[in-house]
């Protein structure tokens, strides 16, 4: 079964402040901290948060979750449950998706807290920054994605950290 662009399952929508009137009135001290931390090292997006904290944003409300991964990716080695897929690169040249903004739009304001999820954490970054140039002003970045980094030692990526997650 193909995986799109539309929900996993039925989250609802971040409250936005009239979608673009305005900023959100409060946000998660979370993603205030990334703020500051992203601002502080002129990151060029909303921030990073770890996989642990993305969770609690997800399963909370307080966030919507996107995995920016390929459709391949999510069948073959997993995927959150209840996240949105969106794919920053497809096709088997791994070409970047040139609706992607246009695809975001769809899921969310420009206002409202977004975290991104790829394999590593780095597609996420480059789909970050990319949605901060186009006036996206909380799009937030997971830090080490879904299966990590391994290239290290150390265990790290919400897979190997042990969070929930589901099978294709």
């Amino acid at each position: 079964m193909p995986i799109a662009a539309a929900p996993l399952a039925a989250p609802s929508r971040i409250p936005a402040a009239a979608h673009g009137a305005g900023p959100v009135a409060e946000l998660n001290p979370v993603l205030e901290g990334a703020r500051h931390a992203a601002t502080v090292s002129g990151l060029g997006y909303a921030g990073n948060v770890t996989p642990a904290e993305a969770l609690a944003l997800h399963q909370s409300g307080g966030a919507l979750l996107i995995d920016v991964r390929t459709a391949e990716e999510l069948k073959v080695v997993g995927r959150v449950e209840g996240a949105r897929h969106l794919p920053w690169l497809i096709g088997e040249r791994m070409e970047r998706n040139v609706y992607f903004l246009d695809q975001l739009a769809d899921l969310a304001a420009r206002d409202e807290p977004v975290l991104l999820l790829c394999r590593s954490g780095k597609r996420s970054v480059a789909a970050a920054r990319a949605a901060t140039e186009a006036g996206y002003s909380l799009v937030f970045n997971v830090l080490e994605g879904f299966e990590g980094d391994r290239a290290i030692e150390r265990a790290n990526g919400w897979q190997q950290r042990g969070l929930p997650w589901v099978q294709g």
